[in-house]
């Protein structure tokens, strides 16, 4: 893969980062995702073309950690929702049965509201918020080996905005707890594509010629 076409694949798949977050256009996510992959594509392009694996093992190593936090994170939600949602659409519903085979029939029901207490609803809200938790802390993890990567270009390609769009979404990730994280997020992707729509070969250095020796003059006998 030459490097036009590695930087092209790049600055495309971030620019679908950019306009992902746009409501009915990133369907379920598919646009996030294709863009995930052409970035990772053109950071292996980049990585052959200047001969630093580092590059994409980094890259590689954020998106485990991604793919980790999201596993963890519903698995622990699940675990937390499952022992308490029965005893929660009992309560919800005082005419049901109990009985998962026919809750389909709650569609039917009117739901009770005034049953439902504090404690009813906290399993939900502990389970919302260990979820988060763990994205959280993932979700840093993950900013902090793309950094690494994005750095790593910026060094080979003198591009500085691929470290400035990096720094971004390191900050973004540890502020996401708070709206301004997300927009510091929003911001890298589209810095990453400019970074990588500008990126241009760097020119050879041109090799030194060793000069000959100095002639040394015959002793004279």
């Amino acid at each position: 893969m030459t490097l036009d076409s590695s930087k092209i694949l790049g600055g495309i798949g971030a620019l679908l980062l950019f306009i992902g977050v746009i409501p009915y256009i990133n369907t379920f996510g598919v646009l996030g995702i294709i863009g995930v992959i052409l970035v990772l594509i053109a950071l292996h392009g980049f990585a052959g073309y200047y001969k630093e694996r580092r590059i994409f093992n980094n890259a590689m190593y954020g998106v485990f950690a991604a793919i980790v936090g999201i596993v963890v994170a519903v698995v622990i939600g699940i675990a937390i929702v499952l022992p308490n949602i029965t005893k929660f659409l009992e309560k919800l519903y005082p005419s049901w049965n109990g009985s998962l085979a026919t809750i389909t029939s709650l569609q039917g029901m009117t739901p009770v509201t005034s049953n439902i207490s504090l404690s009813d609803v906290a399993p939900f809200i502990v389970a919302a918020l260990v979820a988060f938790a763990v994205l959280w802390i993932f979700g840093i993890i993950t900013a902090f080996f793309v950094r690494r990567s994005l750095n790593q270009v910026s060094s080979k390609t003198s591009v500085g905005l691929f470290s400035t769009a990096g720094l971004l979404l390191l900050i973004g990730a540890v502020l996401t707890i708070i709206i301004i994280g997300l927009l510091l997020i929003w911001i890298a992707a589209l810095l990453l594509a400019i970074a990588f729509f500008t990126t241009k070969p760097q020119p050879e250095q041109p090799t030194m010629a060793t000069a000959p020796p100095p002639p040394t003059n015959p002793v004279a006998v």
